[in-house]
């Protein structure tokens, strides 16, 4: 009996945050949104992650306006699924309780069907409550356990027996769910460790719960993970399309497709529909520039686990502040900042922790400057990590942050966040509305708040796309041949035949002859 992989198409999400840093135009992909649904596509992705921060920052639109104009496309039937981050939900920095519960309502309120919620340090307290928050908004809670690879050397955590267990305290913690998902943000995972860590599951949570999993192409391995997945009873995956998959983003839909041919399991597309979809889409994002590290599959991250939808946000970076060429250096000193951190899972925010850290030492000298967060982690302001950090690291933090070390709940004692928006909005003469007290908080950083930035129009639009009034490259010129002596003319190439069908060319080069044999293999 055949049986049916269930699959999310996550292009227009995480195929946008892994390729393009998440900045994208909602008017240039919805026509894409549109084509897929035509060709049978029921699940997609369609917001949270940085495709909540990004239009806000980078776009100059609203991510509320982009997930209302999803949900128009699609239609009211399709599964609309955002992804979140426990107690961050879609900020970076932790958020108080009544912005938590916020959060899902407004998800709800804008079309969406299913938040996807993980934690990445891999804490269930941080679950617990973020998940209530939205099963009770009316929304699907897809409860998520994180993965990677460890860098070479290190043990005690993120093997099949840590998942497993991580999952059994969710299930103990009594978190509300609807589906189960183990999420690969660096797509590092081994396959074996993925069949045994889904075997296990399968036997804890029998057979009539929802199991998933979510990869990135990154360092090649994508594929193999999903057959290792399926194969040992993972019910659906996450697949990007043409020209949104492979490289940094995730697998794509019809390498999955081909690679379970003969066997007992199957997608059950419309390959002729979906090819006319991911035409359209090439459409839509021709303008688009695609850089080549987001196009490849990169073998350094198995050593540091970099996640695909960080690793161009980084780059974008990079490149901005003229520091690309050290992005090696920053890569190999990620390892260290992974090993000695506590091994939280490197998807965001604390891929992004490891690598703000790791870029401080490759810039300032090793551990000379302690990031936030990167420090606050290992101090414990997140939650707790896997494994204790390194005493050295956390000594050192604990001494420039002028912070001790803190073993409560994170977000216990934080302020109201929806009284303290209220106020900014106010002093700004701005409308106090739920979506822009949302704004307000999620946005809020301490160099300042890009959510007021945003809604005042003091937004700066970099979207990566190619520069219409930018003249297109032209040839280089041919150089100009050698003037020869009017007694020796250039001889055009000739050839004669040789033995054993070879050929003998003899090409005048100025003014000056010679002879090249090309012999048959």
């Amino acid at each position: 009996m055949i049986k049916k992989i269930l699959f999310q198409d996550t292009s227009f999400r995480d195929g946008f945050q892994s390729i393009f840093g998440a900045r994208a135009f909602t008017k240039d992909f919805i026509p894409a949104v549109e084509a897929a649904v035509a060709a049978g596509i029921t699940h997609f992705e369609a917001g949270g992650g940085a495709r909540f921060q990004a239009p806000f920052m980078y776009c100059g639109e609203s991510a509320f306006d982009m997930m209302d104009a999803f949900r128009t496309a699609v239609g009211p039937d399709i599964r609309l699924q955002t992804l979140a981050r426990g107690i961050n939900v879609v900020a970076l920095e932790q958020q108080p309780a009544d912005m938590i519960d916020l959060h899902a309502k407004m998800f709800k309120k804008h079309g969406m069907t299913r938040i996807r919620n993980f934690d990445a340090l891999n804490d269930f307290n941080n679950l617990i409550y973020s998940g209530q928050c939205i099963v009770d908004a009316g929304l699907e809670h897809e409860v998520v356990v994180t993965m990677m690879e460890l860098p070479r050397g290190c043990s005690g955590a993120h093997d099949a027996e840590f998942y497993v267990n991580t999952l059994r305290q969710i299930l103990d913690a009594g978190v509300p769910y609807s589906s189960v998902c183990f999420k690969d943000a660096s797509g590092t995972s081994n396959p074996r460790k993925v069949h045994e860590t889904f075997k296990a599951a399968r036997k804890l949570l029998g057979d009539k719960v929802e199991l998933r999993m979510h990869t990135h192409e990154t360092c090649g391995t994508g594929i193999a993970q999903y057959l290792a997945a399926i194969e040992a009873g993972c019910d659906g995956v996450c697949v990007g399309r043409a020209p949104l998959s492979g490289g940094t983003a995730q697998p794509d839909l019809f390498s999955l497709w081909h690679a379970l041919k003969g066997t007992d399991y199957d997608l059950d597309i419309d390959v002729e529909k979906i090819m006319e979809a991911n035409v359209i889409a090439k459409e839509c994002l021709k303008d688009y520039e695609f850089p080549p590290e987001a196009l490849g599959i990169d073998t350094d991250v198995i050593f540091s686990p970099m996640p695909g939808g960080a690793l161009t946000a980084n780059t974008l970076m990079m490149r901005e502040n003229k520091t690309f060429h050290r992005y090696p250096e920053v890569i190999k000193a990620m390892s260290e900042c992974v090993a000695r951190g506590g091994y939280g899972t490197s998807v965001t925010p604390v891929s992004q922790f490891y690598f703000q850290q790791a870029y401080a030492n490759v810039m300032l000298g090793p551990w000379k400057k302690i990031t936030d967060g990167y420090g606050n982690m290992v101090l414990g302001y997140y939650g707790k990590t896997p494994v204790s950090p390194d005493p050295e690291i956390v000594k050192i933090a604990s001494e420039q942050m002028k912070k001790p070390v803190f073993t409560g709940d994170p977000i216990k004692d934080l302020e109201p966040g929806i009284p303290k928006a209220k106020k900014v909005l106010e002093e700004n003469s701005l409308p106090v509305t739920d979506e822009n007290i949302f704004i307000i908080g999620a946005l809020a950083t301490k160099g300042g708040n890009k959510g007021l930035d945003f809604l005042k129009g003091n937004f700066k639009v970099t979207v990566p796309k190619k520069d219409p009034n930018k003249p297109a490259a032209t040839p280089a010129p041919t150089p100009a041949a050698a003037p020869v002596a009017a007694t020796a003319p250039a001889a055009p190439i000739a050839a004669r035949a040789t033995g054993q069908n070879g050929r003998t060319y003899s090409v005048s080069v100025s003014g000056k002859t010679f002879e090249l044999h090309v012999q048959p293999l």
